[in-house]
């Protein structure tokens, strides 16, 4: 069972989660007119009277950006003051998932952005690794990706994980862990849930924004820290049979962190990652504020 944390903020109040609840009628509800966040938090190992969030302020102003999409102006400021006052409220001990919600609450079967009433709310859940860290067995979809023409990719849209979920089930009834999705153009975009990464000779790539993919905060901070490490990184359109090839594939994301691949269809890939696992133990090193480099990454908050 989900351990959810157990208290939320619904309709401009903090509440047990179990009463918050909304409407069968809830326009967000039938239509996707949805925008939602994650962001992970822990509780620091050097500190149990203190939370630290990874990267607060861009996953503040990603949502806030996915806001607009929906004709809604809600300032990344607000958010984070909500969130923080949410993680001194659910005084949290394990390490935790949060999900900051944007919809349209009115009721109505209207498909509409104006003249409807928008509402935030945020909740939580105990969350440890989401895919296993010896690696994932990934598949191809035969679904595509949508495409930015006719779907606000650059907003994490709560619509779009229709396709995801479609993906996800799909690999997963195969005897797969997760899907790769293809763009309308035949290159590889991202998983149901993560950006994707290769490593071919030394170098690290990764699809760019021109790919169809949602601009992922984890990958962000990837390709950060492999410049600062002196690895060559390249932003470029990936063939399929690349994948086939690469010397090194992960995923990237919120939850997923740096998750290795080790087999794409029925391709196994090298258990050797040099790459993969510097990044990840980089990325986790940042995250339990043991970087002083990066502390501008972690937020820190008091549960005192």
């Amino acid at each position: 069972m989900d351990n959810f944390l157990p208290i939320a903020y619904f309709k401009n109040h903090f509440l047990p989660f179990a009463e918050a609840n909304i409407s069968i009628a809830t326009h967000a509800l039938h239509y996707g007119t949805g925008a939602f966040g994650g962001m992970r938090g822990i509780p620091n190992p050097q500190n149990s009277q203190e939370i630290l969030l990874f990267r607060l302020d861009r996953h503040c102003q990603r949502l806030s950006n996915s806001a607009k999409f929906l004709n809604y102006d809600l300032p990344a400021a607000k958010i984070q003051e909500v969130i923080v006052e949410f993680i001194k409220k659910n005084q949290p001990t394990q390490p935790f998932y949060i999900r900051p919600f944007i919809y349209t609450s009115g009721l109505g079967i209207t498909p509409r952005l104006h003249n409807i009433e928008k509402d935030f709310l945020v909740y939580g859940i105990e969350l440890g690794d989401y895919l296993s860290p010896e690696g994932v067995k990934c598949r191809i979809s035969s679904w595509c990706r949508q495409e930015d023409r006719s779907f606000p990719l650059r907003g994490k849209i709560s619509a779009a994980y229709i396709t995801s979920s479609l993906a996800k089930t799909e690999a997963i009834e195969s005897g797969f862990d997760e899907a790769i999705l293809m763009n309308s153009q035949g290159k590889v975009c991202e998983a149901s849930g993560m950006n994707i990464f290769i490593v071919r000779n030394g170098q690290l790539i990764t699809p760019g924004y021109d790919q169809d993919i949602l601009e992922g905060i984890t990958r962000d901070s990837v390709l950060t820290m492999a410049r600062d490490l002196g690895i060559p990184t390249l932003e470029r359109a990936i063939d399929k049979s690349e994948l086939l090839i690469a010397d090194e594939v992960f995923l990237s994301g919120t939850a997923a962190k740096v998750s290795p691949v080790k087999q794409i269809e029925n391709y196994p890939l090298s258990t050797n990652r040099p790459i993969t696992e510097l990044l990840r133990e980089k990325l986790t090193a940042i995250t339990e504020n043991r970087e002083p480099k990066y502390q501008d990454w972690v937020y820190r908050v008091s549960l005192t």
